[in-house]
């Protein structure tokens, strides 16, 4: 088995363990006859130096992984990279620009980062780890929430595959992806509408939706609580004027896909 191959099983029996929805998403195109091949996951992280994109890219890198490009995202206050290694899904790595928050948000960065065991910062396990810290306050939740749901839902969850994602252009029955939203929506699951169920459109040559993050338990100081856990994308891609895939992501578009883990109120 390659190393890519165990990093991708390793994290995807992690999230579908957490979120089981996004098996049953999944499950609904293995009845459907067709064969879901993941188009990209992503990470989120801090911009600390000891946990930022380049430490989590790390374990892709050495397997042969490369930077294809680079997003700013000013009104989250996020910077982004994607990887790409030919024949394998592509990685997508955010970071919270902690600088541009207040200094409760920053020194409650610095302290989760100064808990997590100097051995697993060094090591590939960081990406597997989740939360490698203290048990979570309720209060500090809410808290950073109100700065960044980015942050609260990064300290709640802590190191994991954000999100898997379906490659519409890898699907035989479902041609669009407005389509592959209807057999969501048929079965029951929410659609993250900010900005519209798609978003992009194939002038920009990408489409993408998703579901709303599933609600998990998760045990607080002050007791167990539901949040936002994980979520399943779906992305379809179209060819540029050379007749070439694209392979890129578009900022506008990911901006609204980072909102499918909001706690709705």
């Amino acid at each position: 088995m390659s190393k890519v191959k165990t990093i991708f099983d390793r994290l995807w029996a992690d999230y579908t363990t957490q979120n089981p929805s996004v098996q049953k998403v999944h499950d609904l195109f293995i009845k459907k006859g067709e064969t879901v091949e993941n188009d990209h996951i992503a990470f989120r992280t801090f911009d600390d130096s000891r946990v930022n994109i380049d430490v989590l890219a790390r374990v892709f890198v050495e397997a042969g992984y490369a930077c294809k490009g680079d997003y700013h995202f000013e009104a989250k206050r996020l910077y982004a990279k994607h990887f790409e290694l030919e024949g394998q899904p592509r990685v997508f790595i955010s970071q919270l620009k902690s600088a541009d928050f207040s200094p409760f948000l920053q020194e409650t960065v610095k302290k989760l980062v100064d808990q997590i065991p100097g051995k697993l910062l060094k090591t590939d396990e960081l990406i597997y780890s989740g939360r490698s810290w203290e048990k979570p306050s309720f209060e500090t939740y809410e808290k950073l929430r109100e700065e960044s749901e980015y942050a609260a839902w990064l300290y709640v969850n802590g190191f994991c595959a954000n999100h898997f994602t379906v490659s519409v252009n890898a699907l035989k029955h479902f041609e669009s992806l407005e389509s592959v939203n209807q057999l969501i929506k048929d079965n029951g699951f929410r659609i993250n509408d900010s900005g519209g169920e798609i978003k992009g459109n194939p002038s920009e040559l990408l489409e993408q939706s998703s579901i709303r993050a599933e609600m998990i338990e998760v045990d607080f100081v002050e007791g167990k609580k539901e949040i936002p856990g994980c979520y399943y994308e779906f992305a379809r891609r179209y060819p540029d004027k050379n007749g070439k895939l694209y392979s890129g992501f578009i900022a506008k578009s990911a901006d609204k896909i980072f909102e499918s883990t909001d706690k709705i109120s």
